[in-house]
């Protein structure tokens, strides 16, 4: 087994109490309003949202992916910290144990956040991951991420 990570970091001119309330905490209500076509639903299946929460990430038909299940396992509202595997789901395909985010917005001194998100990629036996992959699926991630910033920049009373 080998642990491949990468650390990316986005600025916004969102304030990190905003960005983590939409993003992270309310996250299985928002984002599948906002990206219907990429998003069907996130359930939770267990737990109340915090730390051991399990949530179910499912997406529409025709997506190369069906659902993915992930546990939390740190959520901090005060430090903006929140940390999560990836335990079941296609994006594991057959050759990862399993992929931990770590997720940390900070405030900018124009009242914005930085984002820094460290991801790391827990490899069986001799398999070399595929970059193009990772690319993929981190520039989903940042779809999201980015309307979730132009919706809290058009509504900006929302998650205040």
């Amino acid at each position: 087994m080998s642990v491949i990570a990468f650390t990316e970091e986005h600025t916004s001119p969102v304030a990190p109490s905003r960005i983590f309330k939409a993003s992270i905490i309310d996250s299985h209500n928002l984002i599948p309003k906002l990206m219907p076509q990429a998003i069907k639903s996130i359930q939770i299946l267990q737990g109340d949202g915090g730390a051991g929460t399990i949530k179910q990430i499912n997406f529409p038909e025709g997506s190369s992916f069906k659902s993915i299940k992930y546990q939390i396992d740190e959520l901090n509202e005060e430090t903006f910290t929140y940390k999560y595997t990836l335990v079941e789901g296609d994006a594991l395909i057959d050759k990862l144990d399993k992929i931990t985010y770590e997720v940390q917005f900070e405030k900018t001194p124009q009242g914005g956040s930085v984002s820094k998100v460290t991801s790391k990629y827990y490899t069986q036996g001799s398999f070399n991951l595929n970059e193009e992959g990772i690319m993929a699926g981190k520039e989903k991630v940042m779809g999201m991420y980015k309307a979730v910033e132009a919706f809290l920049l058009q509504n900006p009373e929302a998650y205040a």
